[in-house]
């Protein structure tokens, strides 16, 4: 637990609350809405209760409530208030600032109120789209003003895998619909981060079709025996961090499976951006996941 981060800059919590710095120090010195602790070179720095206060406080404001009314409220009257809005109001940003608040303190059961709560109003594939893919895109923003841990972020992650793996689950003991094309998801060689073809794989599954899905780091040549099996097949992989030479990788892959069998390659991720040619019109990048959806 010595990775718990405990003391928070202002510019920490600018990025956490989505309020400006110039902003809270304005409300700190007309409505004294935090007290932060001074460092000996006169540098705020704020505790847990400030950043949790603060998130609360965001909160309100976003819905509708001034800070000079918030700034008259007892800390258990904002906290009461929220409770309320809250549950009438299943603010996305809440709930991503509840599971960033999770990760800080590594709450496993605020991760799993929040979670359930959202699910009273939303599907899983909502909750993901709406507040899973932005909470993801947040903390890569808390890696700028170095204010996470690698342990907060495998935190997380894990816990949101959970959640996706339980749902896929659900759909896998469903029968497929849809049979005229296998779909085949796997992880070039030393790429391991599989949150995005893992809900690639959710997808495929909540439109009907069957999902061989072969998770990490698999060798090229180990994809060559699907042909024995399977007739129509959909490659579809994610590049985050490797291959790292794409137009080599892909003229590989080109060569020694698409040449030899009934099948296309569809590719995701940061690294499938770069990709502006492709040495076969069975290659096919695609820039987003609502693409990929279009496409199923």
């Amino acid at each position: 637990m010595a990775y718990i981060k405990k003391q928070f800059s202002i510019k920490d919590l600018e990025v956490l609350s989505g309020i400006k710095a110039h902003t809270l120090r304005m409300w700190e010195k007309r409505y004294s809405i935090l007290t932060p602790q001074r460092t000996d070179t006169n540098i705020r720095t704020y505790g847990l209760d400030d950043l949790q206060k603060l998130l609360n406080i965001s909160f309100l404001n976003e819905n509708g409530y001034k800070i000079s009314r918030i700034s008259k409220l007892k800390d258990e009257e904002i906290n009461e208030l929220v409770k309320s809005i809250s549950s009438t109001n299943h603010s996305n940003d809440r709930a991503i600032k509840s599971f960033t608040l999770s990760m800080y303190n590594f709450d496993q059961n605020l991760f799993f109120d929040t979670y359930n709560s959202l699910l009273k109003t939303k599907t899983f594939r909502e909750i993901f789209h709406q507040v899973f893919i932005p909470l993801l895109e947040s903390i890569g923003l808390l890696w700028q003003t170095n204010s996470i841990h690698p342990v907060h972020e495998h935190f997380i992650s894990n816990l949101i895998k959970q959640k996706l793996l339980l749902n896929i689950e659900n759909l896998q003991q469903q029968k497929p619909q849809k049979t005229h094309l296998n779909f085949v998801l796997f992880l070039p060689e030393n790429e391991v981060h599989d949150l995005g073809i893992l809900y690639t794989n959710y997808e495929i599954l909540l439109h009907g079709y069957q999902a061989i899905y072969l998770g990490q780091s698999l060798p090229m040549e180990d994809l060559k025996f699907l042909n024995k099996v399977y007739d129509n097949i959909r490659f579809i992989s994610y590049f985050t961090v490797k291959p790292v030479n794409e137009a080599k990788y892909l003229e590989q892959f080109n060569n020694e499976i698409l040449s030899t069998i009934d099948a296309e390659l569809w590719v995701l991720g940061k690294k499938s951006e770069a990709i502006t040619e492709t040495p076969s019109d069975r290659i096919k990048p695609l820039k987003s996941l609502e693409e990929l959806v279009r496409k199923l």
